[in-house]
């Protein structure tokens, strides 16, 4: 294990975090906000550890799978730890237990909120709090491969451990590089909808806010209702980009390269957009007479499948009274998530893809025993590790999922409560239905559930594994091993 490497990203997210912490403190600046002088003494102290962390870098800069995993979950914790201190500090949100939750929510762009109303936090606040989910979205340490030079050629460890989907590549050959294009592809992306958010009649902060939640396919809004009571032309705008997000970024490079036969030719991103279609001529049909006229029962439809499908969890109306047909469907939706190589969230269409294709498969070879038949993605063969690491997921997902929900329930509340709870952040998609519905709060579990869903939050960001894998007793055993050595 190379623990120096690990301390030295763990120093550097600190310096990353504390410098994104000075943005909100013009924020307070411009709005007079007092509590921006904590943010700033947050800022400056998260910069000086990280510096002081980072002043001598390791001789060994190799990272194997095992550190990437590690450094990266740490990261994400020691991330939240120090982004939760604005909140706790300035007492907007006075509960540790609760700040830390918001702010793993945030990061991990789940957007479960332990708070009943948001308005009467300061614009300070709001920003960061938003601000998270843009971080986040496509991940501090993409951003860190971008901006830092880290030499050694192993730090695509720390990228996969970090990047969601079934497997990671890079598009050129160097890994800052990639990681480079991709945060420009976001940030034209996130531009892009703030101007088109406040043709519509919005604040820049109010744009800006909610861009960044749509981004990172967060969904922390800045009003109580969250979308309702905007037009439907920003609902519609947000929608589009929910479902733009949801899509593999690679699509936006080869679009860039002008290489339109490979962006048509992306096999899940077709299922993911006839997969957001169907379901929303499901629920208009289902919801239609529940509205005034068609338009509007058509724009909470189709507002609501690109929300929970992209996993982002804004809401544009009760979905909860929603007739049953229409909740299940949504529940498919937050469980089979957006694209792989996306922001957002969710099993991901792609596994599904494979899993599906590896049930045909099973059964063409009853019919026909001696004919051998592979599975292919995009024309090309899945291999057959890719194949077993799909399986081996989805079996992890249900039994983290089984585990959590045993553990909820001992908070003694409803089946459907304790259900959608853990799979909105396990997914993170933020909203469930029943207590947890998207007029709802997260606030009334115990701290002990409450944990346990910022580590499913976790789990649900980092493709389950970097997580579990602190877990695993070996991992301390090689630990304390070498300890003893030196």
């Amino acid at each position: 294990m190379n623990i120096p490497m690990i301390r030295y990203t763990l120093a550097q997210v600190l310096r990353i975090e504390g410098a994104f912490l000075l943005l909100p403190c013009i924020v307070s600046l411009i709005y007079r906000e007092e509590v921006g002088i904590i943010y700033l003494f947050i800022a400056l102290a998260l910069m000086v550890i990280g510096t002081l962390g980072s002043l001598f870098k390791p001789k060994d800069t190799i990272i194997y799978l095992k550190e990437g995993c590690v450094a990266t979950s740490l990261s994400w914790i020691v991330m939240s730890l120090g982004g939760c201190l604005p909140f706790f500090i300035t007492g907007e949100i006075p509960s540790f237990t609760d700040a830390l939750f918001e702010t793993v929510s945030g990061f991990t762009t789940t957007g479960a909120s332990i708070l009943s109303e948001v308005e009467p936090l300061s614009h300070t606040a709001l920003f960061w709090r938003s601000f998270t989910h843009w971080l986040g979205g496509m991940g501090v340490l993409v951003f860190l491969l971008a901006v830092i030079p880290m030499s050694g050629g192993s730090n695509i460890n720390l990228m996969r451990a970090e990047s969601p989907g079934p497997s990671v590549g890079k598009l050129v050959p160097k890994i800052k590089h990639t990681a480079r294009i991709l945060y420009l592809i976001y940030l034209v992306m996130t531009v892009i909808e703030i101007i088109l958010l406040m043709a519509g009649g919005m604040t820049l902060f109010e744009a800006s806010t909610l861009s960044f939640g749509t981004a990172g396919t967060g969904g922390f809004g800045i009003k109580n209702d969250s979308f309702a009571s905007y037009s439907a032309y920003i609902q519609w705008v947000a929608a589009i980009f929910m479902v733009l997000f949801g899509v593999n970024f690679n699509a936006y490079y080869y679009v860039l390269l002008k290489e339109f036969k490979k962006v048509f030719g992306f096999e899940e991103v077709r299922h993911y957009l006839i997969l957001i279609g169907t379901a929303t001529v499901v629920i208009f049909l289902n919801v239609m007479r529940m509205y005034d006229t068609a338009g509007e029962a058509l724009t909470h439809s189709f507002f609501q499948v690109a929300s929970l499908v992209s996993s982002t969890g804004f809401g544009s109306t009760d979905f909860d009274t929603w007739p049953t047909l229409s909740k299940l469907t949504l529940i498919l939706l937050m469980t089979v998530g957006a694209c792989a190589g996306s922001t957002g969230g969710g099993v991901k269409v792609s596994r599904f893809m494979v899993l599906l294709k590896s049930i045909r498969k099973e059964f063409a070879s009853y019919i026909h025993p001696k004919v051998v038949r592979k599975i292919t993605i995009d024309g090309r063969p899945v291999e057959h590790d890719v194949v077993r690491s799909i399986n081996v997921y989805l079996i992890t997902f249900f039994s983290v999922l089984m585990g959590s929900m045993f553990l909820l329930a001992l908070d003694g509340h409803d089946l459907v409560t304790t259900f959608t709870a853990v799979l909105a952040t396990l997914n993170n998609i933020g909203p469930g239905l029943s207590m947890v519905g998207p007029t709802c709060n997260y606030g009334f579990f115990s701290n002990f559930s409450k944990y346990v869903l910022m580590l499913d939050m976790l789990a649900g960001r980092l493709e389950l594994f970097p997580i579990l894998i602190l877990f695993h007793p070996k991992l301390y055993k090689g630990i304390t091993t070498r300890m003893k050595k030196s």
